[in-house]
């Protein structure tokens, strides 16, 4: 499989609370792949809320429904950001990725071979890493590849300044290192040195 020299990647996650810290690291994580010479598209909890509750026994779906599967299915990369709702990730997002069984027919099903960045957030470290590693579970189940580093950031103190820019070091280095880390498996994959 050969990809355009364009890579193309996909953001989904936030919270239905505007400018929540979850949105903050998911966009500055997609800027870094812009950066770095993606192009990016942002489904951020506006867009999430207007999903309905997935039903795999209605196979009819909004024209909402229809942008996010035709977007994950041209998608060369992901990157989930969630937060960390009582251990776990939330409803939002888990009803986001539940469309993803609409392309279990497809060539490449589900998210076969993708590279997956995922970050999660929460007041406090017990829920936000559990809340990773239930994201990173949910990726392998869809066959995805989720990068060597998961970002997990802990909100109990201010992770972002005003203009969403990470205020501390530790948390940029986390967000670049899931853009990377994606955009270099893009590359891998374009250069046909990985297959999946």
């Amino acid at each position: 499989m050969v990809m355009d020299a364009t890579p193309r990647i996909v953001g989904i996650g936030g919270t239905t609370r505007a400018g929540s810290s979850t949105e903050k690291a998911l966009t500055y994580a997609l800027d870094v792949c812009r950066e770095e010479g993606a192009t990016t598209v942002l489904f951020s909890a506006s867009e999430l809320v207007g999903l309905p509750f997935y039903a795999p026994e209605h196979p009819e779906r909004t024209p909402g429904a229809i942008r996010f599967v035709e977007e994950i299915r041209a998608a060369d990369g992901l990157i989930i950001g969630s937060p960390g709702y009582h251990g776990g990730i939330s409803g939002l997002i888990k009803n986001a990725l539940d469309y993803t069984e609409d392309l279990r027919e497809d060539g490449r099903p589900y998210l076969t071979g993708l590279p997956v960045g995922c970050i999660a957030t929460g007041a406090g470290w017990q829920g936000t890493v559990s809340t990773l590693q239930a994201l990173r579970d949910v990726v392998h189940a869809l066959r995805g590849w989720p990068t060597p580093m998961g970002a997990a950031l802990n909100t109990a103190s201010p992770c972002f300044t005003p203009d969403g820019q990470p205020s501390d070091e530790k948390v940029r280095f986390q967000l670049s290192t899931v853009a990377n880390e994606v955009m270099s498996f893009t590359a891998w994959r374009g250069a046909g040195l990985l297959t999946g």
